[in-house]
């Protein structure tokens, strides 16, 4: 009950600083203006490219526009929670707070529900949204459309257990640099791995598998990508820059699990035990 409750003043906080409206007008901004772009592409196409050119392109742009949802999830992600534990122990909020009938483990795992619900809500309105508008210009549906949101999701709820985490025992910039450098290692391993599939070289395969491994957030945008256009995302011919060759496989979702999990439960033992 204490963890919901903490859950619910994390959203509230993020209303009383205004990140919440600042996030849903850039959010509809965003939607706006992919909307407008996309309407002139279409339009343009309808002229000179036949049906097969047209779905091509639209789900080009389409997956153009979920990468780009995908990267401000995970940027918020570390924005909102960054200071979530270590704001607070600077400040000595939390003094006051463990004081408190309140177990400490109470207040982190409160504030790591909190910030997934608004996660998720902005992950429904950017990527939900560019979906209704491709599919009411373009009537281009995704498969998988459940399950690839799920997994963006997880990818934005990995990084905020690494922010949390960190929090826990460094300071808010140094535990930004931390979450955005993984979150660029993983990024590079990614490109790496499949350019590596592509060449065909295994030595470049491996080192994209072994940063997953280290930061699972690129491999969980490729599996989400395969879901959603199976035919499309696999082909370097038509999928582009967007083309997942080396496909992660089911094993590395689970991991993905267990790693977002066991650093939620780090985060929840090391502020615990920490010397306040």
């Amino acid at each position: 009950m204490i963890t919901l409750l903490f859950a619910e003043l994390t959203i509230r906080e993020t209303q009383r600083r205004k990140i919440l409206w600042v996030g849903l007008l850039l959010a509809l901004g965003f939607l706006v203006l992919f909307a407008l772009g996309f309407h002139v592409i279409v339009q343009e196409m309808e002229q000179f490219a036949n049906l097969e050119e047209s779905l091509t392109i639209s789900g080009l742009l389409l997956m153009t526009g979920l990468y780009a949802a995908n990267l401000l999830v995970s940027l918020l992600a570390v924005l909102i929670s960054v200071t979530a534990v270590s704001g607070e122990i600077d400040s000595h909020t939390v003094e006051a707070i463990v004081t408190k009938p309140i177990r400490r483990w109470e207040m982190v795992l409160g504030k790591w529900l909190g910030y997934a619900v608004l996660l998720a809500l902005y992950l429904l309105l950017l990527a939900g949204g560019l979906m209704l508008i491709v599919y009411l210009r373009a009537g281009v549906v995704l498969a998988n459309i459940p399950a690839g949101l799920a997994l963006m999701l997880l990818q934005g709820c990995t990084i905020l257990s690494i922010t949390m985490l960190g929090g826990t025992r460094l300071s808010t910039m140094a535990n930004g640099v931390l979450a955005f450098m993984l979150f660029g290692i993983a990024f590079l391993g990614g490109w790496i791995e499949q350019i590596g599939a592509l060449l065909e070289n295994e030595t470049a395969v491996n080192i994209g598998i072994l940063t997953s491994l280290l930061m699972p957030s690129q491999a969980l945008w490729n599996r989400a990508l395969t879901l959603f256009q199976p035919n499309f995302a696999t082909s370097a011919y038509f999928a582009g820059p967007f083309a997942v060759i080396s496909q992660p496989s089911d094993l590395m979702v689970v991991y993905a699990l267990l790693y977002m999990g066991g650093l939620l439960l780090l985060a929840l033992v090391s502020f615990s035990r920490r010397d306040l």
